[in-house]
């Protein structure tokens, strides 16, 4: 999926750096970019492994979606607190952190001997993931002190993270192909000792913390209600049930807990916004379309037509690659004519290229796949920035970080939520549950494509 530029946004959040002993600009932005772009890539690296995954590791359809879940869950849940808490200990000090657990989940990853082991730090490589985002983010910000030059910065950043989400399908079958489903893994250790001795040699001064308050009953509510949530969908039956009860007994204690805090991960007020909820809603729909979109169709060139991996990375390669320079386009769209003609062109162009995917079957070929494939990823890479800037113009400017941890986090949800219905979905017959879904992803869009129309039409200062 498309990277968020919510970065543009977020170029006043962050902690300050004195400006003596300030290293290269330049080498911050690498250093940063890189962090960004190795935990984006693993968002979406492993759907084209799963089935090298079944295989090794068993645990059925059910166990394969809980590998890319535990993963996005544990982003999501947890991004709405991270960025607090990188004020909180200091951009470079939670950057180091976040790179160095992530790097040792990765190799925990790779060494797993079971699927439960594999679940388990996919988990941990998640919540590094959560903490690397804003840190890396507010390197950027300290780095630059001019405005101009920082948002030419932190669009790069952006943008690098939108070349790692397109190459992920291609580098996960790539290596899962000439290596093992283990390499997707393992190459994030010498990715991951790079980034942490750029920053070490970029010997930047320590970054000033700031006493960001963190909402701990508030975030440990939301992990509760969106696992069990996950959980209700992916393992149906009797304990689904039972999930699903608990579930919606941890969501309505997050908002009562939300309520009564003073400096909630969630002010309920900012969803009374129109504009607000429209940006969730979009972000969430280009997710699950984006997302499960391109988990079922990593397991049907696999599971249904008896591709590689390989194969099938190489099908998304026209999609992926138009991904960073349509978001481009459409960061200017939105400046020229304000975010509501992009954000319903692209919403209107990805239903449109779903309800074109509901005709492919086992006999389609990959030529024809591709191509219908490519609508999608243009609809969502117009959407997502137009989305961004409806959500940051609707809040004040102090809000701006978190109102895009609530965007970020939204996106991550749907993502997870929209891989474990699909995944439910097709478990009783492939074609026939990738049809429905597809279908549903379509209905979701067309929703949100009627609620955009009620936005204003002028452009904007952004």
């Amino acid at each position: 999926m498309p990277t968020d530029q919510t970065a543009r946004s977020l170029r006043l959040r962050g902690p300050r750096a004195e400006p003596a002993d300030r290293p290269a600009p330049a080498r911050t932005l690498f250093a940063a970019l890189l962090g960004f772009a190795l935990i984006t890539l693993d968002a979406s690296v492993v759907n084209v492994a799963l089935p090298e995954i079944g295989s090794a590791l068993g645990g059925g359809l059910s166990g394969l979606e809980w590998v890319v879940d535990a993963y996005t869950l544990a982003f999501a849940a947890l991004m709405l607190s991270t960025g607090a808490f990188a004020d909180r200990a200091g951009a470079s000090r939670a950057y180091a952190l976040g790179i160095t657990v992530f790097t040792l989940a990765s190799a925990a990853c790779g060494l797993a001997p079971g699927l439960a082991a594999l679940i388990g730090a996919r988990v941990v490589q998640g919540a590094a993931a959560a903490v690397v985002l804003p840190a890396s983010l507010a390197l950027v910000r300290q780095a630059y002190t001019d405005p101009a030059r920082r948002a030419r910065a932190v669009a790069l950043w952006a943008a690098g993270g939108s070349v790692a989400v397109a190459l992920g399908p291609v580098a996960g079958g790539a290596l899962t192909t000439a290596w093992d489903w283990r390499g997707i893994f393992f190459v994030n250790l010498p990715l991951g000792a790079v980034a942490l001795v750029l920053l070490l040699l970029l010997r930047a001064p320590r970054s000033e913390r700031r006493p960001a308050p963190l909402d701990l009953p508030g975030q440990l509510t939301a992990v509760i209600a969106l696992t069990a949530l996950t959980f209700a969908v992916i393992e149906g039956g009797t304990t689904g049930i039972a999930a699903f009860a608990v579930a919606v007994a941890a969501a309505v204690l997050f908002v009562r807990t939300e309520a009564r805090q003073p400096h909630p991960v969630v002010p309920l007020g900012l969803l009374r916004d129109r504009a607000v909820r429209v940006a969730v809603a979009a972000g969430a729909a280009c997710s699950v379309a984006f997302y499960g979109t391109v988990f079922l169709f990593s397991l049907f060139f696999q599971r249904v037509q008896g591709r590689s991996a390989l194969y099938a990375g190489l099908v998304f390669l026209p999609m992926s690659a138009l991904i960073a320079v349509t978001n481009v386009v459409a960061g200017k769209l939105a400046g020229r004519y304000g975010p509501r003609l992009p954000l319903l062109v692209g919403q209107a162009l990805a239903t449109a290229g779903l309800l074109g995917l509901l005709y492919v079957d086992a006999g389609t070929s990959a030529i024809v796949v591709a191509a219908l494939l490519v609508p999608l990823a243009l609809g969502c890479a117009l959407t997502v920035p137009p989305l961004t800037v409806v959500m940051m113009e609707a809040v004040p400017a102090e809000r701006a970080g978190l109102a895009a941890g609530v965007l970020n986090a939204a996106r991550q949800v749907g993502g997870g939520l929209g891989i474990a219905v699909f995944g439910t979905l097709v478990s009783e017959g492939f074609v026939a549950g990738m049809r429905v879904s597809l279908a549903g992803a379509a209905a979701l869009f067309a929703l949100t494509f009627v609620l955009g129309c009620r936005l204003g039409r002028g452009p904007t200062d952004s």
